[in-house]
């Protein structure tokens, strides 16, 4: 049977079915249809498909003309209905995994689709878990869950892990090119899900285990969350000792080996740096085990976008200005550079804290015009227009977009904080006061701007 179905499988004759039509989900969709394969792109968000069938993409790394070409090819159907999936011989699962408020995993977005799946699926599925989860969901969750639907595991269904890559905004590793981890619950699932992959992804390197491939993913973005949190207390700990954090890590980096040049920010965003060690640290608890460094990290990033409504704070009562009632103009809302990806951005947790103090905030982000604050109203963008940067008493660089003109931005600021160094090699860079989280720009004359 294994060898008929992977024949199926380089055929392109496997039926190919993607549950959740997001950051993850969409780019796979495409990514299977453009190689030939009858896709369906199932989402509960009717809005969502209706958008989507009219060509549009939701997704900014997914054109609506790649988007139009596999629709109007034939190859990618859209669609809400979950008997749709009983055609499949693929279900691949890219759903939300969120915490719950008691920083526990939420897993009924996964237990949702796993109970679609069982009712509709049809004999011989293979199931691919892609959203990232703690070890052992895959073999606890999905595979109890169609069994107790007299589904036989290795006979009538297969189930594999595939943790999701995905970097939104990044121009040169996208689905195709980023290396893929898989792993089975059995040898003909590994199998069966390292052919499939192989299709579409350059490179696909098999695990011996769904619990291996689910462990890697939150070993990935750990220890990303425990560097990252190690150069913020770094950057607070310069501040107090009047030394440039910058200036350090550039001066570290020139080091050949052993060192690896992580940069502190106002916060950490996305789904996956401020989400993922929390389920492996809940894992840990789990078997009475307390990872010391995971909640450590956490505090500590979660700490940031408090130290930086400080920081603004300070820096306009050295002007002497008070922070209640002073204009603020936050610049680059989405929490990475050329992205409109506002999922947990330290820039939203920014505004609300500035807010909260009595200042006038306002944002700027061609990429990312409006969110909904914690009031239920929607903010908006203003428009780029440099000129109107004068009128605010501080401007707060958190993320820099190609978009932004830097030295237009400083001519037409009255006082800058900069919390990730993107002034660096401007022309406004000796005017900078080190040793500070957010390095504060002082205020610059129109003589200066002539000069």
């Amino acid at each position: 049977m294994t060898i008929i179905l992977k024949e199926k499988i380089l055929k392109k004759k496997f039926k190919i079915a993607i549950m959740g039509l997001g950051y993850v989900g969409l780019p796979l969709a495409i990514s299977f249809a453009k190689k030939g394969f009858e896709t369906t792109g199932y989402d509960i968000n009717i809005k969502k498909i209706n958008g989507l069938s009219q060509g549009i993409s939701d997704i900014e790394d997914i054109s609506n003309d790649v988007l139009r070409t596999c629709l109007e090819g034939g190859k990618l159907q859209l669609t809400t209905t979950p008997t749709a999936l009983s055609s499949a011989d693929a279900i691949i699962i890219c759903v939300p995994t969120p915490l719950t408020e008691s920083m526990e995993p939420d897993m009924s977005y996964i237990q949702v689709a796993v109970d679609t799946i069982k009712k509709n699926a049809k004999k011989g599925v293979l199931i691919s878990l892609e959203s990232t989860t703690y070890p052992g969901t895959t073999r606890e969750i999905i595979c109890t869950a169609m069994e107790e639907e007299g589904f036989t595991l290795g006979t009538d269904f297969f189930a594999c892990y595939s943790p999701e890559r995905v970097d939104p905004g990044n121009k040169i590793f996208q689905t195709e090119n980023t290396p893929k981890v898989v792993g089975g619950v059995d040898h003909v699932s590994k199998e069966l899900g390292e052919t499939l992959y192989s299709q579409v992804i350059h490179e696909v390197i098999a695990v011996n285990s769904t619990e291996v491939a689910e462990m890697s993913k939150l070993l990935e973005n750990t220890f990303r969350s425990i560097n990252i949190a190690f150069i913020n207390e770094m950057a607070l700990l310069c501040e107090k000792l009047g030394i440039d954090i910058w200036e350090t890590i550039e001066a570290s980096s020139t080091k050949p080996f052993g060192f690896m040049k992580f940069t502190p920010g106002p916060g950490i965003g996305g789904h996956c740096i401020p989400l993922d060690p929390m389920y492996l640290s809940w894992k840990a608890k789990s078997k009475n085990f307390y990872s010391r460094f995971i909640e450590l990290a956490h505090e500590i990033n979660h700490l940031m976008p408090d130290k930086m409504s400080e920081h603004v704070v300070e820096t306009l009562n050295q002007h002497k200005k008070s922070i209640n009632g002073s204009s603020v103009l936050l610049v680059g809302m989405a929490y990475k550079e050329n992205s409109n990806d506002l999922r947990e951005s330290p820039g939203l947790q920014i505004f609300e804290l500035l807010r909260k103090r009595g200042a006038n905030v306002a944002f700027c982000d061609p990429k990312a015009p409006q969110f909904v604050d914690e009031q239920g109203g929607i903010q908006y963008s203003i428009p780029l227009d440099y000129s109107q940067f004068n009128e605010y008493d501080l401007v707060i660089l958190l993320t820099k977009h190609d978009v932004f003109d830097i030295d237009e931005i400083g001519k037409n600021s009255q006082l800058i904080l900069d919390t990730k160094d993107i002034l660096k090699n401007s022309f406004e860079d000796k005017k900078r006061t080190y040793g500070k989280v957010g390095n504060q720009i002082k205020p610059i004359s129109k003589e200066e701007v002539q000069i």
